[in-house]
């Protein structure tokens, strides 16, 4: 588990919220984007671009709400395809979680990740 990266995808109405790290826990990006990709690809293309980039495999999870389908289809609308597993990137659906208490960790003008990264320790220890 070192030796991968997490990451966690959040859309919202108006952004999705993304936030990396490595396994030792220590934050690589953090990114407000805007709601929905102009290209299909853009979130696989960004995953595997990061896998390449560290040179180690990405394993994210996509976070939504109940009744978020929308989301989902927008950001990844071939989930189910071939191409959600390679050898650069895992993709899964996870239904987001109440967000607990955590560290602080600023880095100015992206808000908090405080949720995503508890999810992702979550996610970490399945």
């Amino acid at each position: 588990m070192q030796d991968q990266i997490w990451v966690a995808i959040q859309p919202r109405g108006s952004e999705t919220r993304v936030l990396a790290t490595a396994g030792d826990g220590s934050t690589l990006l953090k990114a407000r984007l805007v709601a929905r990709p102009w290209h299909q690809r853009a979130l696989p293309s960004m995953l595997e671009a990061l896998a390449l980039w560290q040179s180690r495999p990405v394993h994210a999870v996509l976070v939504v709400g109940k009744g978020d389908a929308a989301f989902v289809t927008s950001l990844c609308p071939d989930l189910a395809a071939e191409h959600a597993r390679t050898p650069l990137y895992t993709l899964e659906v996870v239904e987001g979680r109440r967000r607990p208490p955590q560290r602080h960790e600023r880095l100015d003008g992206v808000g908090d990740f405080r949720d995503l990264r508890q999810l992702m320790l979550f996610e970490m220890a399945r």
